[in-house]
């Protein structure tokens, strides 16, 4: 799948946040739709270093990737991934 229109996310953030009450409940359904519609694993470049995101977790209040690297596993934070 290619890259989404900015219309298209965000249609998504409102399919994703539709009954949602407060930011809690919002940041649960963004991630429930994340979680459910990502294809993991992938790759991708974090600070020019390639990288495989094995999957998305919920964690301090926000959605993170969590990145696995040679051994090392880092969470980083989803929107921080080109």
């Amino acid at each position: 799948m290619g890259a989404l229109s900015q219309a298209e996310l965000d249609a998504l953030i409102d399919e994703a946040t539709v009954d949602a009450y407060d930011d809690d409940e919002q940041l649960t359904g963004l991630f429930t739709m994340v979680e459910e519609h990502l294809a993991v694993p992938f790759t991708t470049r974090v600070l020019g270093v390639e990288v495989t995101v094995r999957r998305v977790d919920l964690r301090h209040g926000a959605v993170v990737a969590v990145c696995h690297r040679d051994g090392i596993r880092q969470a980083i934070d989803i929107l921080d991934l080109p």
